[in-house]
């Protein structure tokens, strides 16, 4: 039985409390909508400490501390005026699991508010992944440091927010700030004294820590909020380079200590460094209503873009139906004419006697005769009676039938005259002698090839003929920018940047969002000084999809260059976040094979097999002995790569080099040197040697693939580009042995192909025919043109076989017929073949071409003169045998 005191009690419990609604209302809005525009609301939310010094224990049998724990800042609020942001209300709490997700944020001067009116409506604290956080500790080696920290150990909450207001003056001051000092000191201490009375007996602060804000990333463009963990310092003067502190310290009092000749001597903060030794660290957010820097939209870089370089008219779409309706009727006019006169061919064709004796009449009914039993006519009929309907429907836009006889027969008298004047067009199109047919026996090049074979005119630095190569691809495919960039390429590598500059924009015009030109039109803006709209060129690039780590590098590269603040590291930070994001997914995909190649390798490295033309490495015969007992200055270095994967500067190098951007290249090459901890990394003794062979520079790009060889002695391409820089010194000995051992691993070298051809040549100069044949003979399967087919030509004329070079010499005509040498050796072969009208004509054709190789020039006047003495000789023969039979 319930008293019923209590009942009542319980009733009153659970009655509804009353509220109050209150409304307030103003007669005009306290800021305009221009003012408001200009000010800004800054939150500041000081969430939570982590990993405490192991004094920080919460008493046995009390549920709180007795201790009051203190976070502090100073903001601007105005131009004149800062407000200090106090968080005076810090729990220290056990350990055991981790904060809860979405944590209402609390309001400060809680002792102050109606009790339960203490949340933030709507405001929670939002954890994220901390390689997302924008503070210190988001390594993944930190990872295991944090996880134990925010679950195991106890930890001092706040999750408190702060307001504020900065008027368009405060906004401004708070950009001058962050520009002058990105560092914000944040203050934290633990005390049992009340805040009022610090310094009063004692002028040090207990536990007094400060920890580093970077604010930088404010004045980022588009960015309105940072979050992450920061370290938490002991408090020294000398940390704060002459800012006064927030809290009382010992400035405060320094006026009472009597003056001396010496300064005073520098105090230990015992307390303060035990956060060093428990590595303390606070979680703390700020966040504003909007940019300090807007980021312009992709709408309105777009927008710029087209202003800089006009978007081409779209080309006309593809015929109408209407358009269509009558390109069929032809079509079965055609088909009925040809169907005729395989009737006609098949009553006629073999018996004109039969013709000639039947009248015009007669053969007509002969041939409709024929038509009717072979059902050709049925056919043609029908279609004919189709493409008709497509007329009546599509062209003359006929689709309701007709009920007004006089209506009818006009239009069908219409239709009659129309479709006999289109017959007529027809039946001309097919008898005019003005339509040329394509009756050429050359083979028509794919754009593949056409493409593949202007890479290889640039390599072999036949420029004029791979301009021939981009001027075909663009004709054929005027919407498709791709060859219009590449063809800038070309211009970049001969050093003709203004006509470079004219295939950027052109590839730009028929794309606009064609991510490769915008990042060379700002590349070749830079070379030209004109830096915003090398800017403009350059972000839209970055808003485009998919992110670019070589788009967000060269802007920062720009930004860099004309000294602007912030902006560089921003774009540095975002091309490194998309390059991590890229070599994840490349890890993820590559999961379950690479435990198979990493064997592989192993196996590779620890028994490298010997290359089948290479007798011994030249450079590295034996790592192992080499370390043992070489005294060169290799011996002093470990023997581990310092650095093997690569960096957004190494990667946009690569790029860069790619399209002979030499002058940004350069400079992105000094950041990855600058930037470099623990010595040169691989890629970028790689890329270095790359740059200084477009250079000419062979003798320091080969000394720095020598290092880029000695950490990774497996990379083909180092091999390659080493033995093209022998090559081109004419060094031909040593670029052979490059060449064959680029050839040796299992992934061939990305040049493959000049790397054949070069081979090749040098196996010709070395009188190695056979081995040239082999060469020239895998050149031809894997990529063939014009320079593998000859190439095998020469080799098997070299070799006497005249059958097979001859033919490989008449390939290489089809691919490339205005190569001179193609014409020489069709010479040469001709000569040997005793053709002596042919070598003549085909000498004829290789001077036409311009034929500057002397030595085979000689080489043909000698084949000559062998061949008319052969001759010479066999008509004497044969007369004096005729005497002989005669006497």
């Amino acid at each position: 039985m319930v008293h019923p005191a209590i009942k009542e009690s319980r009733q009153g419990i659970h009655r509804k409390q009353p509220t109050l609604d209150v409304c307030v209302s103003v007669s005009e809005p306290l800021l305009t909508e221009a003012e408001l525009s200009t000010c800004i609301i800054m939150k500041v939310t000081v969430e939570t400490a982590y990993s405490l010094p192991d004094t920080w224990t919460l008493p046995s049998g009390s549920a709180h501390s007795p201790f009051a724990y203190f976070a502090a800042l100073e903001v601007p609020l105005t131009a004149e005026h800062d407000q200090v942001l106090m968080f005076s209300e810090g729990h220290l709490k056990p350990g055991g699991q981790r904060e809860g997700k979405c944590r209402r944020k609390r309001r400060p001067l809680q002792t102050l508010l109606v009790p339960g009116n203490q949340f933030l409506p709507g405001s929670f604290c939002q954890p994220e992944p901390i390689d997302h956080e924008d503070g210190e500790l988001t390594g993944l080696e930190d990872q295991p440091f944090r996880d134990e920290a925010e679950i195991t150990k106890n930890r001092v909450s706040w999750d408190t927010e702060i307001r504020c207001f900065l008027d368009s003056s405060g906004a401004s001051r708070l950009k001058e700030k962050i520009t002058e000092s990105r560092l914000w000191p944040v203050e934290l201490m633990r005390t049992l004294v009340p805040l009022s009375r610090l310094g009063d007996e004692n002028p040090e602060i207990p536990f007094h820590g400060l920890a580093f804000v970077d604010m930088g990333r404010l004045l980022y463009p588009g960015v309105s909020r940072i979050r992450g963990a920061y370290t938490v310092h002991p408090f020294y003067e000398s940390e704060l380079l002459n800012k006064q502190s927030v809290l009382p310290s010992k400035a405060t009092i320094s006026d009472e200590t009597p003056e001396s000749g010496f300064e005073p001597e520098t105090k230990v903060n015992v307390e303060g460094n035990m956060y060093l030794e428990a590595r303390t660290y606070v979680i703390i957010e700020m966040s504003l209503n909007r940019p300090l820097v807007p980021k312009p939209s992709p709408e309105e870089l777009a927008r710029r873009v087209k202003a800089l370089i006009p978007p081409k008219p779209k080309r006309p779409a593809g015929p109408s139906r209407a358009e269509k309706a009558v390109v069929d009727f032809h079509t079965q006019v055609g088909n009925a004419v040809a169907a005729v006169s395989e009737q006609f061919a098949e009553l006629f064709g073999a018996n004109s006697e039969l013709q000639e004796s039947l009248s015009k009449e007669q053969i007509l009914a002969e041939v409709m005769g024929g038509l009717n039993v072979s059902g050709r006519y049925f056919t043609f009929k029908e279609q004919i009676k189709l493409a008709v309907v497509k007329i009546v429907r599509d062209k003359m836009q006929r689709s309701k039938p007709l009920t007004d006889p006089q209506e009818v027969k006009e239009f069908v008298s219409k239709l009659y005259v129309y479709l006999v004047d289109e017959m007529h067009v027809a039946l001309n199109k097919i008898y005019s002698s003005d339509v040329a047919e394509d009756c050429t026996d050359g083979i028509k090049l794919e754009s593949s090839q056409l493409r593949h074979f202007a890479k290889e005119a640039q390599l072999t630095s036949n420029y004029q003929q791979a301009v021939q190569y981009y001027q075909e691809l663009v004709v054929r495919h005027p919407d498709e920018p791709l060859y219009k960039f590449e063809w800038g390429s070309l211009y970049m590598l001969i050093g003709d940047y203004m006509k470079a500059k004219e295939c950027y924009h052109d590839a730009v015009s028929t794309q606009q969002t064609h991510q490769p030109s915008l990042m060379m039109c700002g590349v070749v803006a830079v070379l030209f000084e004109r830096y915003n709209e090398a800017l403009t060129f350059l972000e839209r690039a970055t808003s485009l999809e998919p992110p670019s780590v070589e788009a967000w590098t060269l802007m920062g590269l720009l930004h860099l260059s004309l000294n602007e603040a912030f902006l560089p590291e921003r774009a540095f930070l975002e091309a490194k976040k998309i390059l991590g994001e890229e070599e994840a997914n490349r890890a993820h995909a590559d999961d379950n094979t690479e435990e198979v190649k990493a064997q592989q390798d192993e196996h590779e490295t620890d028994n490298p097999a010997p290359p089948p033309m290479a007798e011994h490495d030249p450079e590295f015969p034996d790592h192992d002995m080499e370390e043992s007992g070489e005294t060169s200055s290799h011996s002093d270095r470990s023997a581990t790569p310092t650095k093997l994967t690569s960096s957004i500067f190494t990667q946009t190098v690569k790029f860069l080099l790619q399209n002979n951007a030499l002058q940004m290249a350069e400079y992105a090459l000094t950041q990855e040197l600058l930037g470099s901890k623990g010595g040169c990394s691989v890629p970028y003794y790689y890329s270095l040697a790359q740059f200084q062979l477009l250079k000419g520079d062979y003798s320091s790009a080969i000394d720095n693939l020598k290092e880029a060889l000695f950490y990774n002695s497996q990379n083909p391409d180092a091999w390659a580009l080493k033995g093209h820089c022998h090559y081109l010194q004419g060094a031909f000995t040593e670029a052979r042995e490059s060449y064959e051992w680029s050839m040796v691993f299992p992934e061939p070298p990305s040049d493959t192909n000049i790397v054949l051809l070069r081979l090749g040549a040098i196996y010709i100069l070395e009188e190695k025919f056979m081995q040239a044949k082999e060469v020239f003979l895998q050149a031809c399967e894997q990529s063939p043109s014009c320079l593998t087919w000859l190439g095998l030509g020469k080799a098997c004329y070299r070799l006497g076989e005249l059958c097979v070079a001859e033919e490989a010499v008449a390939v290489a005509t089809l691919l490339n017929s205005a190569n001179a040498e193609v014409w020489a050796y069709l010479s040469l072969i001709s000569l040997k073949s005793g053709r002596l009208e042919e070598g003549d004509e085909y000498y004829k054709n290789a001077i036409s071409f311009d034929l500057q190789d002397s030595s085979l020039i000689e080489e043909i006047s000698e084949a000559k003169h062998q061949t008319r003495m052969s001759k010479l000789a066999s008509c004497f023969n044969a007369s004096a045998q005729a005497q002989v039979e005669i006497v």
